[in-house]
């Protein structure tokens, strides 16, 4: 969860860069590219833990 944070946090810094700096869209780019990244390893990460074997 920590590592989804960071990814969230980098997203936004990286995205709120690229629309403030002239001529940097590119961040703007690649921070919405992290922020997709984690949210694909969040639903990978919510998959993964939903798996419990069921206590006998």
């Amino acid at each position: 969860m920590t590592l989804f944070l960071i990814l969230v946090i980098a997203a936004i810094v990286l995205g709120f860069i690229g629309v403030v700096a002239e001529g940097l869209f590119y961040l703007l780019v690649i921070g919405i590219a992290v922020f997709v990244a984690a949210l694909i390893y969040l639903g990978l990460h919510m998959r993964r833990s939903g798996r419990r074997r069921p206590l006998r």
